[in-house]
């Protein structure tokens, strides 16, 4: 497809957004992280999908699944999640469990048309979503605001008067993260969640922290393999 077809398949989709809260935080019992690694291998490019799933009281690892694929789409900026979602398709069908939220390492609403992996994955699969991303995916012109300097203080991403996501410090003092709802999750439960997710070893909710060690664990293997 061409870049167009990619944004009218997005705006598509975009149509089918839910973020109305369907999940009770008091009552979940499993959440799962999602994460992407990508190498290359000559002019080939690769990339390895891992999801981790968690016990959402105890945050002790359930399960883990990966699946590692050629990169068939190119790189599109803003479109990136047409790249992944085979990925995870084939590593969700793995799973064993089935979480009850999926935390993606990666913008949902928090995107130009609203259709980062989180949201797109989302709908796709019919799944409760939310992305957590490490810096900050410029909309437009729209800078974000810093938070203050205090657990769990936040700043909302408003770009043209509406709320696309939520710089959040998870640990004073550290950077922020950007917190956006996916599907059928809203926003104040997203940034609720990832603030119960956050241990004291890192600013980034365990999820996607424990995604993206599996992803970099994944791609040495699979390098070294290839090298061998």
């Amino acid at each position: 497809m061409e870049q167009q077809e990619y944004i009218e398949k997005q705006l598509e989709l975009g149509r089918k957004i839910n973020l109305n809260n369907t999940v009770e935080p008091t009552k979940i019992h499993t959440v799962a992280g999602v994460d992407l690694a990508y190498w290359k291998d000559g002019s080939a490019e690769y990339a390895v999908c891992c999801i981790v799933v968690l016990d959402y009281r105890t945050h002790k690892p359930i399960e883990s699944v990966s699946f590692m694929d050629k990169i068939k789409v190119p790189y599109i900026p803003g479109c990136l999640a047409f790249r992944e979602i085979p990925l995870f398709g084939k590593a969700l069908g793995k799973l064993e469990n089935t979480p009850e939220v999926f935390f993606f390492d990666g913008n949902g609403y928090l995107h130009p048309r609203h259709m980062g992996l989180a949201t797109h994955a989302g709908i796709l699969f019919d799944v409760a979503s939310v992305g957590i991303a490490k810096s900050y995916y410029k909309i437009g012109d729209t800078d974000f605001i810093m938070p203050e300097q205090e657990d769990g203080a936040f700043t909302d991403i408003r770009v043209g008067g509406e709320i696309y996501g939520r710089a959040l410090r998870t640990h004073a003092k550290v950077k922020p993260v950007f917190v956006s709802a996916g599907n059928k999750v809203d926003l104040d439960t997203a940034v609720l969640m990832a603030m119960e997710l956050t241990e004291k070893e890192s600013h980034i909710p365990l999820p996607t922290r424990l995604a993206d060690l599996m992803t970099h664990e994944e791609r040495r293997k699979y390098m070294g393999a290839r090298n061998n």
